[in-house]
């Protein structure tokens, strides 16, 4: 893996002023891009790692892109790169700050320390790796129900029959929702056609009030769950506020399937495509750690990590970044690069490929990691027995979103 790049010059130094950018035209991206990511991101990489771009719908912004993994690795644990001021500074820019929208922002992913120290202390403490460990029967359990459920079929799509419900039905086992209110959870985009992996306003806004009366009930009726831990959870006299704990709730169940949800359709895709891995991965289900790490490297998750604001000039890869600038790091074109991976378009489940970046790097490295690795685990597990002769139906399309690197289907002959 390559090292982290040295510690940038100051501001004022001469070698600061060396690195001052030329002034270009921001990269404009199109939906030609979204077809071809990875042969995009390689292209820019070659002509140097920092790049102005500009996104449209539906995130819009302007920003600096990291494609280099040394850069991003670096640029992920520098708290010169404030993700308060992206979430403030975003939020204006879209005129954001009042509504169900603003209502879930209070989170985690959207401090700074101390705050976000705070934060995670207290979550840590009713996320714990007891309790995801515990959760692999109930995991197990989900998907064989799912899986059963497609006995006698010859087709499926396996974003909506299985890697969309699977890991939210886990995510509201955890935090205690009830059956029947579960799709007021549910992240619109990756189970329709038209979605793009957003969370709409109207989303938002029924997620808001149904988080809020789950909160209410479990304060009145607490039980051995994670809303319950987060209600309780206490250092020394420090507790979450009520809209921290809304706010966390939110993160929880978007990261805790939308990632999933991509992880386990991206890694599926990857493995048909390469009926060598897949066989050899059949072969020897003891590979399966190493594949599905190689799977993250392969097709992150998420193509780009959460915004980034310049508190300051920085100096990212020689490249001089002003103050007060939006930076995106570019966690899918982290993961293909050469200076990291050799070789790093072929897929290789024997490959170390623990360096890739798919759960970021430093304090904000993704605390749901290993809840999203056993529902990969045991998913791919069951799936290569269960159907040794599944193939694809019918060529798949990406996501039109620069953020959440996901299919819109997976059409599969079950065989």
């Amino acid at each position: 893996m390559a090292a982290a790049e040295p510690t940038a010059p100051s501001p004022g130094s001469a070698a600061a002023a060396a690195a001052e950018p030329p002034v270009t035209e921001p990269a404009p991206i199109g939906a030609e891009f979204f077809a071809h990511q990875h042969q995009e991101y390689r292209r820019w990489r070659e002509q140097g790692v920092v790049r102005r771009v500009r996104f449209g719908e539906p995130v819009p912004i302007e920003g600096w892109l990291v494609t280099g993994h040394a850069a991003c690795r670096a640029a992920l644990a520098d708290p010169r790169l404030s993700k308060e001021g992206a979430a403030e500074r975003y939020g204006a820019l879209l005129g954001n700050t009042e509504g169900p929208g603003a209502g879930l922002m209070h989170h985690m992913l959207n401090t700074d320390p101390p705050h976000h120290t705070r934060l995670r202390r207290l979550v840590q403490q009713a996320f714990t790796t007891r309790r995801v460990a515990e959760l692999r029967p109930l995991v197990e359990a989900r998907v064989d129900r799912l899986l059963d459920a497609l006995a006698g079929r010859a087709e499926a799509d396996l974003i909506a029959d299985f890697a969309l419900p699977l890991p939210l039905g886990v995510i509201s086992d955890l935090i205690g929702a009830p059956a029947d209110g579960r799709t007021a959870l549910q992240v619109r985009g990756n189970a329709e056609a038209e979605g793009d992996g957003e969370v709409s306003v109207p989303t938002a806004e029924s997620m808001l009030r149904h988080i809020q009366e789950l909160l209410d009930h479990k304060r009145e009726h607490p039980a051995d769950d994670l809303l319950s831990g987060l209600l309780a959870a206490r250092d020394g006299d420090d507790r979450l506020t009520g809209a921290e704990i809304t706010s966390m709730c939110f993160l929880l169940v978007l990261a805790g399937h939308q990632t999933t949800v991509n992880l386990i359709a991206n890694g599926l895709l990857t493995l048909l495509d390469h009926p060598e891995e897949l066989a050899a991965l059949r072969a020897d289900p003891g590979l399966m750690a190493g594949a599905i790490d190689e799977m993250l490297r392969y097709e992150s998750p998420f193509a780009i990590a959460s915004l980034r604001y310049t508190t300051e000039p920085v100096i990212i890869a020689g490249t001089r970044i002003p103050a007060g600038e939006f930076v995106q790091l570019g966690l899918l074109a982290a993961n293909r690069d050469p200076a990291a991976f050799p070789d790093p378009d072929r897929f290789d489940i024997t490959r170390d490929g623990t360096g890739h970046l798919a759960f970021g790097h430093g304090i904000h490295h993704c605390l749901g990691a290993p809840l999203a690795r056993l529902q990969a685990e045991v998913a791919f597990g069951r799936i290569l027995r269960r159907w040794p002769a599944l193939r694809l139906a019918e060529r798949p399309v990406w996501q039109e979103n620069p953020r959440h690197h996901g299919l819109l289907r997976l059409p599969v002959l079950l065989g």
